[in-house]
């Protein structure tokens, strides 16, 4: 019988099997799964920390934009990607968050790649926190800058590194709310650092925004750090803004050299005009109602408080993030998944999200999780525990 010869170009591509099989064995592997709009789970997963997601006045204001500007921004902010809504929110985050200007990207990730290649380069001299988001840490691979890693959250490792710096120029690059454990760095301690050592800092406040601070105005502003001269900030509109893209927050001089500079601003496709009025919508329902950000930090304290007197080692969540470690990543998974056959959607974080052996349920409070959401997630955590 004839075997069909293998297609000549198959081979190049043989490694991917021998990589999956590793990554299977390792309990690594990843699958997609579409939800469907309405569904029975009970979400501890996602980042919509306001609940604003769902919101009829955010979701109205998205049908509304894309009906009257188009459902795509048609081309790159600097061609004709720009309309009015982009800067009016621009404006708008600026004012909120205390800082001179304000620039949109498409994402989060855009934005954080923008601020670290933009701001550094041959002559500068990176130095980072060891827990950094991995859109940071992409966009120090690509400045071509020094780079310096130091333990996480140690102050006098960042000092020792800014004041070793052999560049004319340095800057530090941080989370101010870690996405694994929701811990939060020493944004002050940092900022003296850098001051003491003429570099800037360089701040991803993606899950402070909206939980921290003034009525949500995020961690740089709790650490009274807005409108510094050389802070810069990145955030999202995809977690507590319930929409999707990103935006850097600083000195006008900042936004203007993004603007001319940063290639994933100039080279990419606007943001969605849709996803602008989102986040506006947004912002301005969370100005009206400052107490989503309090009930946010209530309800991750009572999960945190709840599960660990349930008998489970928890986080002590500074933020909306509650993790939970599980004994290995085979072990989280399992646990993830009997969470959710159980009507529970948990995080599942296993490597590279986090560092061998520290794999764990990553849960998310939200502003509108009730008393009975609370004591459903506790029962299904605790019963299905390895």
């Amino acid at each position: 019988m004839n075997q069909e010869a293998p297609h000549p170009g198959a081979a190049a591509l043989d490694w991917l099997d021998a990589h999956a099989e590793d990554r299977k064995r390792a309990g690594l592997t990843r699958q997609l799964r579409p939800r469907r709009p309405e569904q029975d789970l009970l979400d501890l997963a996602g980042n919509d920390y306001l609940g604003l997601a769902r919101d009829k006045r955010v979701g109205g204001a998205a049908a509304a934009a894309a009906l009257r500007w188009g459902t795509g921004s048609t081309g790159s902010r600097l061609v004709t990607g720009s309309t009015e809504l982009h800067s009016e929110l621009e404006f708008e985050l600026a004012r909120f968050c205390g800082t001179q200007a304000a620039l949109v990207f498409s994402s989060g990730y855009t934005a954080n790649l923008a601020v670290v290649t933009a701001l550094t380069g041959k002559n500068c001299s990176i130095v980072t926190d060891a827990n950094i988001h991995a859109s940071l840490i992409d966009g120090c691979r690509l400045s071509r800058a020094e780079l310096a890693v130091v333990g996480h959250s140690d102050v006098a490792a960042a000092t020792r590194a800014l004041a070793s710096k052999r560049t004319d120029r340095a800057v530090y690059v941080t989370d101010s709310v870690f996405s694994v454990d929701g811990d939060l760095a020493p944004l002050p301690e940092l900022h003296a650092a850098c001051r003491g050592h003429g570099a800037a800092l360089i701040v991803d406040d993606a899950h402070g925004l909206g939980v921290l601070g003034e009525g949500g105005r995020g961690a740089v502003h709790a650490a009274g750090l807005s409108g510094e001269p050389d802070v810069v900030t990145t955030v999202t509109l995809s977690k507590s803004l319930g929409a999707q893209g990103g935006a850097v927050l600083g000195p006008r001089r900042v936004i203007k050299h993004l603007v001319d500079n940063a290639r994933s601003f100039i080279f990419d496709t606007g943001l969605a005009p849709s996803s602008a009025a989102a986040a506006l919508s947004a912002l301005t329902t969370l100005k009206e109602e400052p107490e989503r950000a309090e009930r946010v930090l209530t309800n991750a304290m009572t999960l945190a408080v709840r599960l660990r007197e349930a008998g489970l080692t928890v986080s002590s969540p500074a933020s909306a993030v509650v993790s939970v470690p599980a004994p290995s990543a085979d072990a989280a998974l399992r646990w993830s998944e009997d969470c959710r056959a159980a009507g529970v959607w948990v995080g599942c974080f296993r490597p590279p999200s986090v560092p061998d052996s520290t794999s764990r349920l990553r849960l998310t409070a939200r502003a509108d999780l009730t008393e009975s959401d609370i004591d459903r997630a506790v029962e299904v955590i605790t019963k299905t525990a390895p």
